[in-house]
Order: C-alpha cells, then structure tokens, then sequence
C-alpha cells in the first residue's frame, strides 16, 4: 500500500468504534490524517464533547508532523515545554502531545499516516487506534510500547 485511500480510513474508524464499543469506552471521536497531515475522515460518535474533534486531529498531526506516536511526544513534553509551547504557535494546528495519536505503518515501516482518538482516558484512545490499525493488517506505532 502506498498510500492511505479512504476506503481504509473508514475501515480504520470504525474498527476504533467496535473496540471502543467492546470496551465500553466512553463516545469517541477518530480522525485519519494521510502522511501530509490531511484530514481523510473523522467521525464523532453520540455524545462526544465539542473539543474532541480538534484533541483527536491534534494528537494525529502531532504525530505525523513529529514523526512519533504521541505517547512519546508526551514524554518529549514534559521534558521540553518551551519547545511544545513554540509548536503549538507554528504550523496548521495544535500539537496534542497525549496518548491517541498513532502513526500508521505499511508492512515496510513507511509511514501511511496517523490516527487520532479522542473521548476516554488518553490510553484507552491509544489502544482503539492500535486494535484499529491491526484489525486492517497495517502497522501502529504509538510512540512507546503502551
């Protein structure tokens, strides 16, 4: 695969939405960026708050536009503030370094793209985007093992 189309990205949200659902996971919002950082999809489910949509497609552009996964762009935060701070002033949006933002990788290691997840607690998003990703034979990779 070269690159994510979005037949996949759909694929990929609502494979979120059944693990989520499986979980009882509190309703979230997916976002599916390609590797520029453009948005394919995003879905938001009944009763997920009015910020989620921006956290979701923030902590994915964080992770293409970093090239991690955004568990360790968490760390990378509490280690370099001044750093998050100027980067959360450049660029097309928000950095959210907080687990949820997971690069997706084809079976080589490039990197196809990135998805957010926004709605529980920052590891129950990262772990729907990493049950989503290989629920269609793709690669996640969340920064650090979660």
């Amino acid at each position: 695969m070269n690159a994510l189309t979005l037949k996949v990205a759909v694929s990929l949200i609502n494979g979120a939405i059944a693990a989520g659902r499986k979980i009882s996971a509190a309703p979230l919002t997916i976002a599916v960026l390609d590797s520029g950082g453009h948005l394919l999809a995003l879905q938001r489910e009944d009763g997920a708050s009015l910020l989620r949509p921006h956290v979701a497609t923030g902590k994915a552009w964080g992770a293409i536009a970093l090239g991690k996964g955004s568990r360790l762009l968490a760390l990378d935060a509490q280690q370099r503030p001044a750093f998050f701070a100027a980067l959360n002033g450049l660029g097309q949006g928000a950095v959210v370094p907080a687990p949820g933002g997971v690069l997706i990788r084809d079976q080589q290691g490039v990197v196809l793209g990135a998805i957010g997840i926004s709605g529980d607690t920052s590891d129950i998003d990262e772990q729907c985007a990493i049950s989503a990703i290989e629920a269609v034979g793709l690669t996640a990779d969340a920064g650090v093992a979660a």
